[in-house]
């Protein structure tokens, strides 16, 4: 038993040594906030054209998971720009959809798009944090992260916080980044994540952060099985995960 606690407690540090800078002495909570919001003009573009556009299909699979449970109101957390909210109001039939998000600026963005497409009316979207969320219990059918689970700055509170406010058999479908394991495609995933994308994210926004700690943040990440245990140890059950794109991103589901 002792070892399974002190493993349990291994995976869940892994999250909290990566910062986007390093040397700052502020939380990482606060430095992703800025971070996400120094990006948030260049986001989609860049999410766009640094996956190649792959990004998107990930996101109609996770969405696809939901189909079977018919939820009607959801809750995306770490929204950014809305994509997954947006996508959510072609492919599901829900009442009403809630994103929320640490960054005012990623926030901005997702409000135009929302209007420009009239779905204010079934979007709602609202600054909040991930760790501290301003529900009551037992409020969503469903909830959806994509790719911001790895940056909670405290996962088993987060985990904790998102199944508090989830109904009864309610699901949780989260999207992240994991490691690929195949050689060699491990070694040119590795080389471009670590030395090509920080690159060309750096030149187009600006930041010289915020693609360099993607990479250390995907590293950190407990992907893969150690995420299932995350799952199960904060009351999740039915936990499966799916790879995607050869190890690229995997696909978490659980219920309440």
């Amino acid at each position: 038993m002792t070892l399974k606690v002190n493993k349990f407690a291994q995976i869940l540090n892994m999250t909290k040594v990566v910062k986007p800078v390093q040397n700052d002495q502020t939380g990482k909570k606060e430095q992703v906030s800025k971070m996400f919001d120094s990006i948030a003009p260049y986001y989609d573009f860049l999410n766009r054209f640094l996956s190649l556009g792959i990004d998107t299909i990930w996101r109609k699979q996770m969405i696809d998971r939901l189909k079977p449970f018919d939820p009607k109101r959801i809750l995306d957390v770490a929204t950014g720009t809305a994509d997954v909210a947006i996508e959510m109001t072609k492919r599901l039939n829900a009442e009403k959809i809630t994103g929320l998000d640490i960054s005012a600026e990623m926030l901005e963005v997702g409000d135009k798009k929302i209007n420009k497409k009239e779905l204010a009316h079934i979007i709602d979207l609202q600054k909040g944090d991930s760790e501290n969320l301003p529900f009551e219990d037992n409020t969503f059918d469903a909830i959806t992260v994509a790719f911001g689970v790895r940056n909670f700055e405290n996962l088993e509170k987060g985990m904790h916080e998102m199944h508090r406010v989830l109904k009864p058999k309610g699901q949780l479908v989260v999207l992240e980044f994991s490691r690929p394991t195949a050689f060699p495609f491990k070694q040119a995933f590795n080389g471009y994540f670590k030395y090509i994308l920080p690159q060309i994210g750096k030149i187009t926004s600006k930041d010289p952060h915020a693609y360099r700690y993607l990479y250390e943040s995907v590293q950190a990440f407990p992907d893969g099985p150690d995420f299932l245990e995350v799952m199960n140890k904060t009351g999740y059950n039915s936990n499966q995960c799916k790879r995607l794109s050869l190890g690229i991103c995997s696909i978490y589901q659980g219920e309440k």
